[in-house]
């Protein structure tokens, strides 16, 4: 991998690895894009098959939380970070303390948080070397579990879905079917139960499907039949890359909103549900309730103001759709273009701002 020229094709700001030996430390640091302030995105730890893999990943996470961060309209660029181990033998409390203290190193131009093989306990040892970290103990004044909040953001950006594709976002009688059952979807299964919807559901842990059935009377299916089920809207909440060329042909939904990160296995399948008239909310604009939730810690913990701001998915969604139809564009790419042409203007912004500061300081 040709990290410098991958760097400048995706115009990536920073690259930083960070090695402790006593620890047994291996992180990488990807700093995409600040332009709308610190990059914020969370630390994945993971058994790499290679360097250059976790390379690789911690580059592609870290645009993607740019994208979502900007498309979520928060003032924070995109940013991640991965550790190198396994999270069930290789961690201990020096491993976590001393990535904090690189945090630290880097004064604030990335901000962390929890993601896949991490928990709100390294957090907290996290933050025992820097603030710049959040997702920690509600101890700490953090927001605890960001599960029913990421659900609540799914749930409004599924109605905004609904109205461009029904005339209506009442959720009321529409039948869904909901791929995975964990925490994310048993919450959005509650909100939609609440409604009034008809669930059919899927997961391959039984005890999760059961709990849905009991409690919300939903419908349990194998998971390889959750495809052709005749619904309304199919809420992918499990794996990535789900709407591909062995799905697409079974959908009888008018809707996908879910949960799950990287639904579309290739851009070009994206472009096939425009094609059929399916209306698909991009992923990192429905999901993105759960990293607004976050970056309100960066100011004081309010659930009160995160909730209404994890409201504003709705917002989002209106708007990619709107971008969609006026440009006759798929929304994964109107959802880009969202992202983007907000980064230019705020970018464009701070650059008329800093050269007029050098006309006054010059005296011209």
């Amino acid at each position: 991998m040709e990290i410098f020229k991958y760097m400048e094709t995706y115009d990536y700001e920073q690259l930083v690895f960070c090695q402790d030996k006593t620890s047994g430390l291996k992180a990488i640091i990807a700093i995409h894009d600040t332009t709308l302030g610190p990059a914020l995105g969370g630390t994945r730890m993971w058994t790499y098959a290679s360097e250059e893999d976790a390379i690789e990943d911690a580059l592609r996470l870290a645009k993607g939380m740019t994208y979502k961060n900007a498309a979520a309209g928060l003032n924070l660029g995109g940013g991640k970070a991965v550790i190198i181990g396994d999270p069930l033998k290789d961690k201990n409390e020096e491993m976590f303390r001393a990535f904090g203290r690189f945090i630290q190193g880097l004064n604030g131009r990335y901000i962390t948080a929890e993601d896949v093989g991490t928990t709100v306990a390294d957090m907290d040892l996290i933050h025992e070397e820097t603030n710049y970290v959040t997702g920690i103990s509600p101890a700490f004044g953090s927001s605890g579990n960001p599960s029913p909040v990421t659900a609540y953001g799914v749930y409004r950006g599924m109605k905004a879905a609904a109205m461009e594709a029904f005339g209506s976002d009442s959720l009321e009688g529409k039948r869904i079917a909901v791929q995975g059952v964990g925490n994310v979807a048993y919450n959005l299964c509650r909100h939609l139960h609440e409604e009034g919807a008809i669930l059919i559901v899927t997961d391959i842990n039984k005890a999760a499907v059961d709990r849905v059935v009991e409690e919300f009377g939903a419908t349990a299916v194998n998971t390889d039949e959750i495809y052709s089920q005749e619904v309304d809207i199919f809420a992918p909440c499990a794996l990535g890359a789900i709407i591909n060329d062995h799905t697409i042909p079974q959908l009888k939904a008018k809707v996908i909103a879910g949960a799950a990160n990287n639904q579309l296995r290739e851009t070009t399948h994206g472009d096939q549900l425009h094609e059929l008239g399916i209306v698909y909310a991009p992923d990192y604009v429905i999901n993105a309730g759960g990293v607004i939730n976050v970056a309100d810690e960066l100011y004081g913990y309010n659930r009160e103001r995160a909730m209404k701001r994890v409201e504003t998915v709705y917002d989002n969604i209106a708007k990619v759709m709107e971008i969609s139809r006026t440009q006759g564009i798929p929304t994964y790419l109107a959802a880009d273009r969202l992202a983007e042409e907000r980064i230019a203007r705020v970018g464009k912004s701070r650059s008329q701002f800093l050269q007029n500061g050098k006309h006054i300081l010059s005296g011209r």
